[in-house]
């Protein structure tokens, strides 16, 4: 069996992206290595962990024994990060630790067991934000703004500079804003559906023009399938949904959806140097592995509210933090790694 290591894995994208690997490559025997933070969560995994092929180690990217995990392994993709914003502007020094020393430390790793392939997961925030005309593409300078983008930069840039000096099989992916099961409801799409829900207010960073390029994570889940089997090492492709939405229209449609009034939208003091626009250009993507999105924004908002709706037991745990204590549940035998 061809073993791969997904770090991060217990998150969101990570998580849906096991999934899908799992669905679809039968003869994967997959590594799961997660530090399980807050934003980590095992019960995305729950179905997947009872088969066997994928198994799962709690281990820290900036860990040296991160290596351990990598032996024998054909492929690594690399999801683990630090990602939320806001957390970035209070505090960044988590960001750095993880998404750049974390980083460093897992090329190395999989330098040292000399892995065939592997896929960096970044972000179209490195760069920066845009005017209202044109995209986002692959040669465009990084031009960060928050801490969190500008931690993401860097880790883009020291996996660029272990192709061109160490000839390291890497290739860098940059996505734009995704949506869909399993996101950790402190971001923007999934907490204004659990503010809906509760008939709570719904907080709304200043004038809420902000314009985001929306893909769902299946869409995004298949583009790095296909960069990973097919892309071209030392490139970066960008990602995108060809979804842009202006914050506050996504808003209504999510209150439209539930049946909730307008006014339980509340207008927040704006974040500081909020971006006010990506919008990503896939077309290298497509031209080179004829990639394209499948969901419609609309369909694919939809279906999330639906996800969120049938999965409260899910949401429920997710927000009171009791999630948290799945790993300690489940972990019968006390050994590093494990399957259900």
């Amino acid at each position: 069996m061809t073993k791969i290591v997904v770090t991060g894995g217990a998150g969101f994208i990570g998580s849906n992206f096991v999934h899908h690997l799992y669905a679809k490559y039968p003869d994967y025997q997959i590594t799961v290595v997660d530090k399980l933070t807050y934003a980590g969560n095992l019960r995305n995994l729950e179905s997947v962990l009872r088969s066997g092929r994928v198994t799962f180690e709690r281990l820290d990217i900036c860990d040296p024994a991160i290596g351990d995990a990598f032996a024998r392994a054909e492929m690594v993709i690399h999801f683990a990060a630090e990602s939320h914003v806001d957390r970035s502007i209070e505090d960044a020094e988590a960001f750095v630790r993880t998404n750049v020393n974390g980083t460093w430390n897992v090329v190395e790793a999989a330098r040292g067991h000399k892995v065939s392939r592997f896929l960096h997961v970044s972000t179209d925030e490195v760069y920066g934000s845009l005017g209202p005309q044109g995209r986002f593409t692959e040669t465009m300078p990084l031009v960060p703004t928050s801490p969190y983008a500008a931690t993401k930069a860097a880790s883009d840039l020291l996996v660029q500079a272990a192709v061109r000096t160490h000839g390291f099989p890497a290739i860098i992916t940059r996505c734009s804003n995704n949506y869909g099961p399993y996101q950790f409801p402190e971001k923007f799409i999934p907490l204004m559906i659990v503010q809906a829900l509760a008939g709570r207010s719904l907080p709304v960073y200043g004038d809420g023009q902000q314009v985001r390029d929306w893909i769902h994570v299946s869409d995004h889940c298949r583009a790095l399938d296909a960069v990973l089997h097919g892309g071209r090492v030392g490139e970066v492709y960008n990602i995108g949904g060809d979804a842009e939405r202006a914050n506050l229209d996504i808003v209504r449609t999510i209150l439209k959806t539930l049946g909730r009034d307008e006014s339980l939208i509340e207008h927040v003091t704006d974040r500081k140097a909020h971006d006010r626009r990506y919008a990503m250009d896939s077309a290298k993507l497509l031209a080179e592995l004829g990639w394209r999105p499948q969901w419609n924004f609309e369909d694919g908002l939809a279906d999330t509210i639906c996800w969120y709706q049938a999965n409260q037991a899910w949401l429920a745990e997710t927000r009171s933090g009791d999630y948290r204590n799945y790993f300690e549940r489940h972990y019968v035998h006390r050994e590093k790694t494990f399957a259900l």
